[in-house]
């Protein structure tokens, strides 16, 4: 398959990214980058595409992507690169620990996996992933991560490893991509205990590919005729089928009262948006015991020191028979 690649020089696609214009070696430790060269042209559109592998073959089918490395360390490195396992679960993209493969890394081959690089100095390796013809069908994650292991120091107990990747969602099957979709459940607003107030909607993928969930909310008609925003939204990945919170922080010092709220959710080139009327309230303080809870615990009480006064009694009166 002939696949038009995009350059993409300037965008990072880590996942640890490193801050543009951050300054560099200013801690003098070990640190490495990484970042996705190429996109395809069929996916100029698509921000994912330009920060992650994200494609979708048959069987047999291959892809090649050039990958970025830099050495961010005062030092001469030597840097080791290599795919591995990952997944999608309830709790987003979880990276496998170490060098832990799966089906898809066994399809991934790198044209360098071993190489020096002096401070700042920069890599472009290939990467080439040729789906096996009996592949699993449906989505597949992974990473392609580059690592950084300095010489041990004898006179320090801990060994620092860094290491940096580009993630991987690769689609396999016949036929055409699976649809990206996703559907945004009610929002509700709150103020937690310690006077932060919180929006929260539920998110359902309802497509066929994992989500990269990233948005914003902002809020208006609110005590006053006041607006607000726009406010980050805190999502993350979700799988096909799966469902996950979408929670935005909002600013301690608004108002309570009711406001209107609309929040905006994007993942790729999918774009969801829903708006609502939520209530933030005062900070909700730590549970109390209910009134029917205290006389349970004063009726327990009472009958126990019924029983302790009813046994002394009893006891009294046994002694002064015996002394008579």
């Amino acid at each position: 398959m002939c696949v038009l690649l995009l350059a993409l020089p300037l965008l990072l696609g880590s996942v640890a990214p490193v801050a543009a214009g951050a300054p560099r070696h200013a801690s003098g430790e070990v640190a490495v980058g990484i970042r996705l060269v190429d996109a395809p042209v069929s996916r100029r559109d698509d921000e994912r595409a330009h920060r992650y592998i994200v494609d979708h073959l048959r069987p047999a089918e291959r892809i090649r992507r050039r990958i970025a490395v830099t050495n961010l360390s005062p030092a001469r490195q030597r840097v080791r690169l290599y795919p591995a396992a990952a997944m999608v679960g309830k709790d987003g993209f979880a990276f496998a620990p170490g060098r832990t493969g799966n089906e898809l890394t066994s399809w991934v081959r790198l044209k360098h996996s071993e190489f020096v690089l002096e401070p700042d100095e920069t890599a472009k390796v290939w990467t080439e992933i040729t789906v096996a013809d009996d592949a699993t069908r449906g989505e597949h994650y992974g990473v392609i991560w580059a690592e950084i292991t300095p010489r041990r120091d004898p006179s320090k107990q801990v060994l620092q490893v860094a290491r940096a990747g580009v993630r991987v969602y690769l689609s396999v099957g016949p036929g055409g991509e699976p649809p990206s979709d996703f559907r945004i459940g009610g929002l509700t607003g709150a103020r937690g205990a310690d006077g932060v107030p919180v929006v929260t909607a539920q998110v359902k993928n309802t497509g066929g590919r994992a989500l990269d969930l990233t948005g914003r909310l902002t809020l208006s008609n609110g005590p006053g005729g006041v607006s607000a925003g726009p406010f980050n939204v805190k999502a993350g990945t979700v799988g096909p089928g799966r469902s996950m919170p979408a929670r935005t922080t909002l600013d301690p010092r608004l108002s309570d009262g009711v406001w209107t709220a609309r929040l905006t959710l994007t993942s790729g080139l999918v774009q969801r948006e829903t708006s609502g009327r939520i209530t933030l309230g005062p900070a909700r303080s730590a549970p109390q015991q209910s009134g029917s809870t205290r006389m349970a615990v004063l009726t327990v009480g009472g009958l126990v020191a019924a029983v302790a006064t009813a046994l002394l009694a009893a006891y009294g009166y046994r002694r002064r028979d015996r002394l008579r």
